[in-house]
């Protein structure tokens, strides 16, 4: 049976028109069986560029697109931090989404946590770009991170949203190694040196952090698709408290949990 997608994002740039634009292409080449039944942002027409220019692709794709400002409720409800608005803000949400009944929900650049609510309303599949016993936090945290610790492998995750950041249930990931094919030179330009000087010195510019950085970001699109694919085809299972194999049992049992993607994606990879 065809898997309907709920396209959560923002749309704030390239990035999140990329991930639209790479699951749109691999549906409508038939390498998913899907559909994207609605894409929703929280943000609305004429509010910012690069949304704008997200809606446009919506559009131009026929995709149904809903918008609720989140800037603008939480203006409208008294100010202060988004967190103080997040459960009224979701409740709007989930009523303009009523007429659609998505089976899973894909998080691809949405810039707002979700409520505990809006997490029981959907099974939100949210990428992290770190292994299940990862560091948690924002991509340039995880990164900042894996230099201190000078780990030797990193790699991306797919989980379902809950009210603990970046730590609901697992349903792949796919690993990535920080060793090698360049990496040991940067590496080596490091050596003695202390992470936070070179966070201070050299911020994003730091070679080493560039070259996690791609390495994680080109496996993503991927990454989310082969996910897509496995609970389309039944190999996961979600609920929105769940993640599940083909046999029902918790994906979270095995170690490191969810399904291991990576010879799927390196393989994708190779054949670009």
């Amino acid at each position: 049976m065809m898997l309907r997608i709920g396209w959560f994002s923002t749309g704030r740039g390239e990035g999140s028109r990329g991930l639209l634009r790479f699951i749109h292409d691999a549906i409508d080449q038939g390498r998913l069986d899907a559909e994207i039944e609605f894409v929703f942002s929280n943000r609305e027409p004429g509010e910012a560029d690069g949304s704008d220019r997200f809606f446009d692709l919506v559009r131009s794709y026929g995709l149904p697109l809903v918008t609720l400002s989140s800037g603008r409720y939480r203006r409208e409800h008294g100010g202060g931090p988004m967190a103080r608005h997040r459960l009224g803000f979701d409740r709007d949400a989930i009523r303009l989404l009523e007429p659609y009944q998505p089976d899973v929900c894909a998080l691809a650049g949405y810039m707002l946590i979700c409520s505990g609510e809006m997490c029981r309303r959907y099974p939100l599949l949210n990428l992290h770009g770190a292994l299940p016993d990862g560091p948690t936090g924002t991509w340039q945290s995880v990164i900042w991170q894996l230099i201190e610790s000078r780990s030797r492998q990193t790699g991306a995750m797919i989980h379902l949203a809950t009210e603990e950041v970046d730590r609901g249930p697992v349903l792949s990931h796919c690993v990535v190694p920080i060793t090698g094919n360049g990496f040991d030179q940067d590496w080596e330009a490091l050596r003695g040196r202390d992470a936070a000087d070179i966070r201070a010195a050299e911020g994003e510019d730091c070679s080493l952090f560039r070259r996690i950085r791609e390495a994680g970001y080109r496996r993503e699109p991927y990454l989310i698709l082969e996910t897509l694919r496995a609970v389309a085809d039944g190999r996961l299972r979600v609920k929105p408290k769940a993640a599940l194999d083909s046999s029902g049992k918790p994906l979270e049992l095995r170690y490191p949990a969810g399904l291991p993607l990576t010879e799927h994606i390196e393989a994708a990879l190779a054949a670009e």
